[in-house]
This record gives C-alpha cells, sequence and structure tokens, in this order.
C-alpha cells in the first residue's frame, strides 16, 4: 500500500460513496468527501465518518467546488461515485458528462494525478442516452494522460432488492419473460467500495477499464425467487410481466412528447426500464454475441442470499433510493 494521499470523493452521500469514504479512511488517506448543499444541516457530517473532512458543494460548478473541497491545497486523487439521478437524457448529460469534465479540468489545475471513476457495466452494449454520455467522459478521461482506472459493476444488492417489501406482504415476483431472460453477479456496496479504494494503490487496475462483480455464480430473477422461497419458508409466487409493455408505454409518450416536451424524458424511463428488463449485467461478448458470466470478474465475499436474509429479519436497510420501484 502506498502513502496516504489527499482523495476528493464526489457523489459521497449515496449508499456506495458512503462506502467507499468508509474504505479509503480505513487505508489510511486524508479524505474529503463532497455532499449536496444542505446535506450537513440534515445531520452531523452528512453522516459519514467525523475522520472525513465533509464539504458542501455543488457538482455543476467545478470551480466552487475545487476551491471549498482543497482549501488552497493539491489533489492527489479523485474518486468519482457521482452519477445523474435518474438516467434522463439531460440530467445525464449534465452531470454523467458535462460536471465530471469540468470537475476533471478543474482538479487537473490543482495538481490532480490519479482518477478511480465509476462508471456501469451497461455502458459495454449503448442504447440510452447515460450511457453515451457516461462513455463520453470515459474517453476523456482515458486521454487525459493522468492514472485512472474505470469501474463497471454489475448489478448492485439494493437494484435486486426493490420487491422484498411486496414478496414479504405475499405478493408475487414479478418476473420479466420466463424470468430467465437476465442474469448478474451482484455485487454489495462494501466489496464494491473496497475494490474502488483499491484501485488507488493497486498497478494491476491503473489504466484499465474494469468490470467487476460480486461472487458467483450468475443470477436470474427465477434463482432471486428461490432464494427468498427458502429464506421465508413457502413458496414464492411468480408474476409474469411482458416486456412489451415498455414498448408501448415508450411508444405512447413519445408520441405525447412531440406535443409535450416534458414527457420525452419519461419516454427514455421507460426505454431503461426495458433495458434492464431484457439485457444481462454481465460481460459482452462481441465476437459470440452473447453475454459471458465465465468472463465476469468477480470481488469480495458478500452474497445477495445473505442480503436478503439480513434484510428480511429486519438487520439492513435496503437504501433503495431511486431503485424503489414495484412496490
Amino acid at each position: 500500500m502506498s502513502a496516504p494521499r489527499h482523495v476528493i470523493v464526489t457523489g459521497a452521500t449515496g449508499t456506495i460513496g458512503r462506502a467507499t469514504v468508509q474504505a479509503l479512511l480505513r487505508r489510511g488517506h486524508e479524505v474529503v468527501a463532497v455532499v449536496r448543499p444542505g446535506a450537513l444541516a440534515k445531520s452531523p457530517n452528512a453522516g459519514l465518518p467525523a475522520t472525513a473532512r465533509v464539504c458542501e458543494a455543488d457538482v455543476m460548478d467545478a470551480e466552487a467546488l475545487v476551491r471549498v473541497a482543497l482549501a488552497g491545497r493539491t489533489a492527489d486523487a479523485w474518486v468519482s461515485c457521482l452519477a445523474s439521478r435518474t438516467g434522463e437524457p439531460a440530467d445525464a448529460w449534465a452531470v454523467d458528462h458535462r460536471a465530471h469534465q469540468q470537475l476533471l479540468a478543474a482538479l487537473r489545475a490543482h495538481g490532480l494525478q490519479q482518477v478511480v471513476l465509476l462508471s456501469a457495466l451497461c455502458v459495454q452494449k449503448p442504447l440510452l442516452a447515460f450511457q453515451h454520455a457516461k462513455l463520453a467522459f470515459e474517453a476523456e478521461l482515458r486521454a487525459s494522460g493522468l492514472r485512472w482506472s474505470i469501474v463497471r459493476p454489475t448489478a448492485f444488492f439494493k437494484s435486486l432488492s426493490g420487491q422484498l417489501a411486496r414478496v414479504k406482504a405475499g405478493k408475487p415476483f414479478l418476473v420479466f419473460g420466463d424470468g430467465r431472460l437476465t442474469a448478474c453477479k451482484p455485487i454489495s456496496d462494501r466489496d464494491l467500495a473496497e475494490y474502488l479504494a483499491g484501485c488507488l494503490d493497486e498497478p494491476s487496475r491503473h489504466d484499465r477499464v474494469l468490470p467487476i462483480g460480486g461472487p458467483g455464480p450468475a443470477i436470474t430473477p427465477l434463482d432471486q425467487v428461490a432464494m427468498l422461497s427458502q429464506l421465508l419458508g413457502r413458496e414464492v409466487r411468480v408474476k409474469p410481466v411482458p416486456v412489451r409493455l415498455f414498448d408501448a408505454i415508450a411508444g405512447t409518450l413519445g408520441l405525447l412528447g412531440r406535443v409535450m416536451p416534458p414527457l420525452r424524458a419519461k419516454a427514455e424511463l421507460a426505454r431503461i426500464g426495458r433495458y434492464y428488463a431484457t439485457e444481462s449485467m454481465l460481460v459482452w461478448d462481441a465476437a459470440a454475441g452473447r453475454y459471458d458470466a465465465d468472463a465476469t470478474p468477480e470481488f469480495g465475499t458478500d452474497t445477495l442470499q445473505a442480503h436478503y436474509a439480513a434484510l428480511l429479519g429486519g438487520r439492513a436497510d435496503a437504501g433503495l433510493g431511486d431503485h424503489a420501484v414495484f412496490r
């Protein structure tokens, strides 16, 4: 492990950002966590460890953020867990691309040497605005001349926890198609945070695009149903939902968006829903035209089943946020 460094973390108030701040502190780094304006008024140190320096700043104002976060010092490294909240086109290009682009330029002017970027595995098959926005910044980071690591995780535990409340209440688990359309190797916030923090020191992760999942094997929605049935001690019912429902919603909203522009963004949300209903979060083998579970790297020890057990037992919080769907 290298000497402690001065590390700026953006996106620090999300569950992954919080875990990453903790992981960096455990490694002895000096961490400045950037949080949204007003966050400090809601809880002491915005709920982050007291050993982190927390500052409020608008990520869309790069120069002001750098002044507040650095306070006249240089930035050794920047770890970004920042992402658009909705994935709608305007939001995606503003946050996933422009805010990152401007922060990169501003931090470089203050001695930045290394960047660890939390991206997404889905950008390997880009069909959506937020994927193109992420790829645009990835390309700029790779061409920056700085040391970089672009981490593309598979599904998060929280993205697979949205149906627990309804299943616990006796409602069926909703699946698209036959429940085997997609698969992933979900990774916990804690394991992903450790991986991100390790990118600062591990040479094999430098200047590389890094797909990463949790411990295997790959899991389908029907595998989730089997886990929940075992944990609840009863058979969990399954209700198929046709994928064409997303097409109908997106098509309708797209047409209405011609006269009511705000609905265009809603159409994009339907397209995002369809993407995740039909595309696996595994490494894509372009030559073979298929997703490859064996080629998807694994990291960590936390399992989805253990996470489900903790949620059902009231020992953990799903932290769903924008993943709170299928109520």
